[in-house]
Formats: structure tokens, C-alpha cells, sequence
């Protein structure tokens, strides 16, 4: 069984945005959709999502520190010291020892104790305090789901529908910020246990988008444009990933000018939402010559890379 924290490559005290930023790293690594030709990605993706989910956890986080479920999320088994973990008898005559300790006096309350917690006198019976309560039930096991979206779709937050284990469906509402490697977790929708019925684990994969690029919450577009369209300013339309609007851009505008459409890029936690950031690139024609006859022998007299040093 694996040590969570090894798995994800993070100290024991790391903070919870420290777990969340390993797993995500190594989630995009590790992807199956990125991996197809290597079974072992797969087997260590796997392995990184069940630590990340014992992890981001707060409750099965302090579990597994104090001892009591183990690397795969099961129960612990605190038992089996020496000789099968049974009781045997001392050698030497005399009182019997416990486990292979023998009888020089271990106080076993302080073994029992961190593991049960310490009753209240005689009524506790058992061993200082270990009253001999039974582990909590299992709850049956966490089913891992893959969702790919598409870029428009975690931008806008559109609804998703993903079908279960079960053959049932059920739509899912993205949360703002949405990116590759994200998880959303659905209560109750995992394999059934004698403790209850485990959760559903949809690890999100967002596709790239032919021409928008994300920075962040913002969304990057290069918007070719005519030499006409930059020199004597025009409107255009653009593509968002709302859909089309027009643009204005302003006459004179030069190759590699950004202009900027609020609210048109990745939702946020906040509840706003980032920007478009077109930069316009000037195209000019494959040929040349009606273009250059306009011109006929006018030249631009400006030194335009003396900035550059030459």
C-alpha cells in the first residue's frame, strides 16, 4: 500500500493548496488520454488520484496520519504483533505474556489507547480503558469517472452529462475556474459497502481549442485584420466564446496591438469572469503587386527599430 504523501511527492505538513497543486501537475502528466501507449501511466494516474483523494480529505487526511486507514483508504489492522498477534504463554512459568512481550510489566492501556481511546474506570473493561468496540463498517469504494469538455464549454460553464457505472446519467454544473485536471466529487454515486455507499470521482480533462488560447481566467485570440481594416480603422467581427461581436478598431492600429473584451474569457470563484485579449495582426496579400503599385514610390521615413539598438 502506498504512502499518500509519497505518491504525491509532498511533505507531511503541506497545506491543502500545496496538495492540490502536485496533484494537478502530475494529473496532466499522467492522463490516460495523453498516455494511451503506456499501461503504467495509467496504473500511477490512478495511484495519484486515490492519494490526492485521501489527501484533500480533511477527515480521511487525519485518519491516515493517526494510523487508522491505510494508503488505499481501508481500515487499519492494528494487530498481529509477534507470534500471529495472539496471546501466548511465558516460557519462564508464571504469568503469560501478550503478543511475544513477555511480562515485565508493559503498560498495554498506552498501546490501546491511541487506538480506541481510554474508557472511564471498570466499566471500560479490557486492557486500560480498550472496551473492545468493533472498527466502523467500510464504506463501499469511490468510482473514478474521466469527463473530457471542451474549451467553450468550461469557459462558459455549460452543463455536462455523464453517464454512471450503473447505466443511470446524471448532469453536472462545472465549477468556475474549471481546468484539466479538476475534480468533482458525487456524493453517494460509488460502489455500495456494509458502511454506506462510496462517492463518484470525475476527474475533468479540458481539449484545446483550434484558436483560442487560455492565460489564466483570460482567453488570448490572434485576429488577423486587413491593412485597409488597420490603417483606416473599422468594425469586425469576432469570435468569443460567447459567440460572435463586433469590434472596433481604431485607425492607425499597428500588427500586435491587444484590445480587450470584458467578461468574455473563464469564469471565476468569485463569480466574475476574466477577458478576451484580441491582438490584431495585420495580413497582407499573397501578392503583392496591386499593393505595392498603390504605393508607388512612397517610403515610411520613421526608424521604426531604433528602440531595438539598431
Amino acid at each position: 500500500m502506498a504512502d499518500p504523501y509519497s505518491t504525491l511527492g509532498v511533505a507531511k505538513g503541506a497545506s491543502e493548496a500545496e496538495v492540490k497543486s502536485a496533484y494537478r501537475k502530475l494529473a496532466k502528466e499522467l492522463h490516460p488520454d495523453k498516455n494511451k501507449d503506456n499501461p503504467k501511466a495509467s496504473e500511477r494516474f490512478s495511484e495519484v488520484t486515490r492519494a490526492y483523494d485521501i489527501l484533500s480529505d480533511k477527515t480521511k487526511r487525519a485518519q491516515f496520519d493517526r494510523g487508522e486507514i491505510d494508503g488505499d483508504g481501508n481500515p487499519a489492522m492494528p494487530f498481529g504483533y509477534g507470534g500471529g498477534g495472539g496471546f501466548r504463554g511465558d516460557p519462564r512459568g508464571g504469568q503469560g505474556g501478550f503478543g511475544g512481550f513477555g511480562n515485565e510489566g508493559a503498560d498495554f492501556g498506552d498501546i490501546f489507547e491511541g487506538l480506541f481511546g481510554r474508557g472511564g474506570g471498570a466499566a471500560g473493561g479490557g486492557f486500560g480503558g480498550f472496551s473492545g468496540r468493533s472498527a466502523p463498517q467500510q464504506k463501499g469504494a469511490n468510482v473514478a469517472y474521466r469527463l473530457s469538455v471542451s474549451f467553450v464549454d468550461a469557459a462558459t460553464q455549460a452543463p455536462q452529462r455523464i453517464t454512471l457505472a450503473d447505466g443511470g446519467t446524471i448532469d453536472l454544473k462545472l465549477p468556475a475556474g474549471v481546468e484539466t485536471g479538476t475534480q468533482m466529487r458525487l456524493a453517494g454515486k460509488g460502489q455500495a459497502g456494509p458502511g454506506g455507499t462510496g462517492d463518484g470521482i470525475v476527474t475533468i480533462t479540458v481539449k484545446d481549442h483550434p484558436f483560442f488560447v487560455r492565460e489564466g481566467a483570460n482567453i488570448r485570440l490572434d485576429l488577423p485584420v486587413t491593412l485597409n481594416e488597420a490603417v483606416k480603422g473599422a468594425k469586425v467581427k469576432v469570435p468569443t466564446v460567447d459567440g460572435p461581436v463586433m469590434l472596433s478598431i481604431p485607425a492607425g492600429s499597428t500588427s500586435g496591438k491587444v484590445m480587450r473584451l470584458k467578461g468574455k474569457g473563464f469564469g471565476q470563484k468569485g463569480g466574475d469572469r476574466g477577458d478576451q485579449l484580441v491582438r490584431l495582426m495585420v495580413d497582407l496579400p499573397a501578392d503583392p503587386a496591386p499593393l505595392s503599385a498603390l504605393l508607388g514610390d512612397w517610403t515610411d521615413p520613421r526608424a521604426v527599430r531604433a528602440d531595438l539598438g539598431v
